[in-house]
């Protein structure tokens, strides 16, 4: 498995506006071969901003790749660029392979 995060800055007070672009967008994810699972997590408040992280599962790095390079891809993100205004800075990109997977006796009886 793969995870893919993405960090965002979001300016003091443009928590809703944020959430509400990530709420209201079609990702194109379900169509996607190799993903998995999509969260947008909220983290801890400073001064300045809220930290927010979209955080993506996918079956390999290779189907996280592909989808960079897909069609869905760049309709997903179309209009990113709009959005720059309610976050600080570029959202960091991190990459991260499965190494151990531990799961609940719910999820592990599924």
């Amino acid at each position: 498995m793969f995870i893919a995060m993405n960090r965002f800055q979001v300016t003091k007070g443009s928590e809703a506006a944020f959430e509400h672009v990530w709420a209201s967008r079609d990702s194109h994810l379900d169509k996607v071969p190799g993903f998995v699972e999509f969260h947008l997590l909220r983290g801890p408040e400073a001064e300045d901003h809220t930290l927010y992280a979209s955080h993506t599962i996918w079956s390999s790095r290779a189907t996280f790749e592909a989808w960079t390079k897909s069609e869905a891809f760049r309709a997903a993100h179309a209009r990113a660029g709009e959005n720059k205004p309610l976050y600080l800075g570029h959202p960091q990109f991190e990459g991260f392979e499965t190494v151990q997977t531990v799961k609940g006796a719910a999820t592990a009886a599924a």
